[in-house]
This record gives structure tokens, C-alpha cells and sequence, in this order.
């Protein structure tokens, strides 16, 4: 064919677009011509709360971080893993401030026994299918503390599983036990409905794009429940304004990514590479 109408133009446009933007069934890969890559991890999955399903229908790899215990989390982590996405096990830790309530069954508190801490973090892996890892529900005072975050810690190094540190405490533990245990570990950068109106997660989706643009990187929460609904309408309408430049990752993915990049600044040939 010679030529095509500028109707055909706009059609066949669309439809590259259209298969841009489209998340097949297995994971999603990184794309080596895209620098900037992003890390999203949706908390609170497993009770069915509101926003699941839309979470759920994103057009890109997110992380699906499930509470073990609660009537739907079976059915979350299987849908999540069926859809190629991470599931991590949301696991409930003390917080400073908060009713325990909050928490959900067999929270992690920092007046277990050593004991009861391991036998709660291995039933929670074990009720959490498909789990690649793990994050901290609340958490601000289990986070940092050292003898607790050792023994969660040690668990993930035994089963093999990552862990999110979701940064309720400035004085996470995590990032030096985690270290010394060598768990691949990785930290949330960006809450993005911290505060519950759709105007706030507009302004953290605003603030999102802007440390792509400084850092290249970046990895944030969003929740379902009470800002399920809105969360998900302006996650989708940013992923996809994002997609031509940014890879969306799923967690693990995003760690292997960045951990292979880290080699390359750190080896010999890249250090001869920025000599010349």
C-alpha cells in the first residue's frame, strides 16, 4: 500500500499505543531504553477492602502486599500473582501510636518472646501465597527495634524473601541488620495517601514524578480502603501519562535492576569506561 489516509494514520497510532501501554499476563520486563524506573507497592490487601478490584486492573506491574489472616487473603495473593505482579506478606508490627486493633490477627509486638516472633512471622509467610517478600504494616515501634527486626529478619533470610521497609520509623532497623544478615532489602521513598483526600494523593503523584525526574528511581505505597477508589483512578491516569518514560517494575525486579546497576558503576570496566 502506496499511501494511507490520515484517518489510517490515527488508527494505526492509536492501536501502537494502545499495545504500549497493555500489561500482558507475565510480568513486566525491564525496558533498557527507558532510564527511569518505579517500584509501586500497594498495601492492605486481604480483606477485601475498597479499591481492590481497580488496583487490581492496572495497566502496569505493581507489588501487591497482602495481611495475612483476613478473609480475602488467599484469594488477593492468588489474583495478584495470576495477574504477574509481587506479592509480598503485609506483615502487622506495633506502631508507636495506634489502636491495635489496626493491626489484624497475630501482630508482631515488641513484648513477644523471641519465640512467638519467629512462630508469627513464619505462619504469616505461610498463610501469604506465592509471597517473594515482605513489608511492615504500621510497625514505627517494631521497626526499631533491634532485637525484633533481627529475628524477623534472620526468618527472611532462611525463607529466601526480600523485605520492603515501608519507613514508619526514621530509626528503622532494617536498613543495617539487613545488611549484616544479607537480605535483599529495598525502602519505601513516597506515601502517596498518607493523608486521606483525593486532592493530597494528586500532590503526592506530582511529588512521585518530580523525584523521577532528579533521581531516575523511585519506589512508593499507595493503599486500598478508605482511599482505595481515588487512589487507583490517579494512579492510572499517572501510569499511564508515565509509561513512554518510565518503567514500572514489580519490587523484585526493581531491587535486581538496581543492584545489577550498582555492579556495573562498581566494576573495573565501568571505572576504565569513566577514565577515558
Amino acid at each position: 500500500m502506496k499511501w494511507i489516509s490520515h484517518a489510517g494514520k490515527a488508527v494505526l497510532c492509536a492501536l501502537a499505543l494502545g499495545a504500549a501501554l497493555a500489561f500482558p499476563a507475565g510480568k513486566g520486563k525491564a525496558d533498557p531504553v527507558s532510564v527511569k524506573k518505579a517500584a509501586i507497592i500497594i498495601d492492605d490487601f486481604g480483606n477485601d477492602l475498597k479499591g481492590t478490584k481497580e488496583m487490581m486492573e492496572l495497566p502496569v506491574p505493581f507489588t501487591a502486599a497482602v495481611m495475612p489472616f483476613l478473609p480475602t487473603t488467599k484469594r488477593d495473593a492468588e489474583w495478584a500473582h495470576r495477574l504477574g505482579h509481587d506479592v509480598l506478606v503485609h506483615l502487622p508490627m506495633e506502631p508507636v501510636k495506634g489502636k491495635k486493633s489496626w493491626l489484624g490477627p497475630h501482630p508482631i509486638m515488641t513484648d513477644l518472646s523471641d519465640e512467638e516472633i519467629r512462630k508469627r512471622v513464619e505462619a504469616a509467610i505461610d498463610d501469604v501465597p506465592y509471597a517473594i517478600g515482605m513489608n511492615n504494616h504500621m510497625g514505627s515501634k517494631a521497626t526499631a527495634d533491634e532485637r525484633v527486626m533481627r529475628i524477623v529478619l534472620e526468618v527472611c533470610r532462611e525463607r529466601h524473601l526480600l523485605f520492603f521497609d515501608s519507613r514508619t520509623s526514621y530509626r528503622s532497623q532494617v536498613p543495617v541488620l539487613a545488611k549484616q544478615l544479607g537480605v535483599r532489602t529495598e525502602e519505601n521513598q513516597l506515601f502517596f495517601d498518607d493523608v486521606y483526600s483525593r486532592s493530597h494523593i494528586i500532590k503526592q503523584l506530582a511529588l512521585f514524578k518530580k523525584k523521577l525526574d532528579q533521581n531516575r528511581v523511585c519506589t512508593a505505597i499507595g493503599h486500598v480502603g478508605v482511599t482505595g477508589v481515588p487512589m487507583a483512578e490517579e494512579l492510572k491516569k499517572t501510569v499511564l501519562e508515565l509509561s513512554p518514560e518510565v518503567t514500572f517494575l514489580t519490587l523484585s525486579e526493581f531491587i535486581a535492576v538496581k543492584t545489577k546497576g550498582n555492579q556495573d558503576e562498581a566494576s573495573p570496566e565501568s571505572a576504565g569506561k569513566l577514565q577515558n
